[in-house]
């Protein structure tokens, strides 16, 4: 783990925060700049290379202290069990012990900034245009239409897509918004899919969260008949998601499987994790509570 050299007190964080009428972890995180100089970082203003998280302040969230963990530790079970491609990160110790989670800006390419746009941004949504709520005003089965507007490449980026919001749903993260999605410009000049970013495992620290994604599934409000009947996400959802997104039922059936398969991983990574025992606790159970699920 690595160690920075300034504290929490040394960032000049806000006193107050900003209210917002929907209680989640990326409406209470703080984000400061860092650059890397002669091997070490430091806090600047602007055209930072790295993104770091510290434990936020004046908040409702239960645990707060374990949020950096439980990114680091969620982006870590992403990348390493079910190869999802992330962002890069790390778990870093601050000069007075805290930990914070520190993470390298993919949307610059040799010093320069890349063109990336968020899909709030590619569908025009914004508080002005669509209100305060207007990050979760929408469904996943737009996000399908947008990577194939935007994406030449769509039959590639939209299954990426369809498993990373299968994964949110399995470690129970709840703010999975239209702004925790992106695409970029790649080095053939096509836009597709950034690596994932701000997966975490969001019950732990809002238990009575108001949705178990962030986004409804599908448009219009409807729900599947399974839903309808079990009052939760199951199969059957994901199958019909999975046809939004270009996923056939035996390949949708077959990533199901597979985090059942690898749950002792998932466990083992948890329990060598540096998150509370209460934290660890809360984590296990929503996880084991969404395999059930999505058994069904």
């Amino acid at each position: 783990m690595s160690r920075l050299d300034f504290s929490v007190s040394d960032l000049n964080l806000p006193a107050i925060r900003d209210k917002t009428r929907r209680a989640s972890v990326s409406g209470v995180q703080d984000k400061v700049q860092l650059k890397r100089v002669r091997g070490k970082y430091i806090v600047v203003d602007s055209g930072g290379d790295y993104i770091l998280k510290p434990v936020p302040r004046n908040t409702s969230a239960e645990l707060a202290a374990d949020i950096p963990a439980n990114e680091a530790i969620t982006m870590d079970i992403a990348g390493r069990l079910f190869g999802i491609r992330v962002a890069e990160h790390e778990l870093v110790e601050m000069k007075d012990g805290e930990k914070a989670y520190l993470t390298r800006r993919f949307d610059r390419r040799g010093g320069e900034r890349i063109q990336q746009e968020d899909f709030c941004q590619l569908a025009g949504r914004s508080p002005e245009t669509h209100g305060e709520n207007y990050k979760y005003d929408a469904s996943y089965e737009e996000l399908a239409e947008l990577v194939r507007r935007f994406c030449p490449a769509a039959a590639v980026e939209n299954p990426k897509v369809f498993f990373i919001i299968l994964f949110n749903y399995v470690f129970a993260n709840g703010d999975a918004h239209l702004k925790n999605f992106s695409l970029y410009r790649s080095v053939q000049g096509d836009y597709v899919l950034t690596p994932a970013y701000d997966l975490l495992n969001t019950s732990v620290h809002f238990p009575g969260e108001p949705t178990a994604t962030g986004l409804d599934f599908f448009a219009d409000g409807r729900f599947t008949a399974a839903y309808e009947t079990l009052g939760f996400y199951s199969s059957a959802d994901f199958i019909e998601l999975g046809r939004v997104f270009g996923v056939a039922e035996a390949e949708v059936r077959g990533q199901i499987a597979m985090f059942a398969e690898r749950r002792d991983a998932v466990e083992k990574m948890l329990a060598e994790s540096v998150l509370s025992d209460e934290a660890k606790s809360r984590y296990l159970f929503r996880f084991h509570d969404r395999l059930r699920a999505i058994a069904q």
